[in-house]
């Protein structure tokens, strides 16, 4: 996740799109002649949050290194119906899009008990 600050100002859009990758010996990450949804692929697109793509991670470095543009969905995902795959994309980008701290933790107020 490191390499993400090397790109400091440099992100204006963040798409969310996710990825499951099956590598069985027999699926190949190279396999631009089979279809999406492939059993044979070693790979297939996911709705956000359904796959393996660390998104709270590029999020929490994309947060410090001050990134503060649109979260956008490319959503492709035959697995799953477009209408109800939008929805729940949605409502996984609404989830994981959140304000950062104003003040650093260390300098949040210290409530005393009474």
């Amino acid at each position: 996740m490191r390499k993400i600050t090397l790109f400091v100002g440099a992100w204006t859009d963040l798409g969310l799109e996710d990825v499951q990758i099956r590598l069985d010996g027999r699926s190949s990450i190279l396999a631009p002649h089979l279809d999406f949804g492939n059993r044979r692929r070693g790979w297939d697109f996911r709705s956000p949050g359904h796959g393996q793509a660390p998104f709270e991670e590029i999020l929490r470095e994309l947060t410090a290194i001050g990134y503060r543009g649109p979260l956008s969905v490319e959503w492709e995902d035959n697995g799953t119906d477009r209408l109800a795959g939008a929805r729940d994309a949605l409502a996984f980008a609404r989830r994981i899009d959140y304000e950062p701290s104003a003040p650093s933790f260390d300098r949040q107020p210290k409530y005393s008990e009474k």
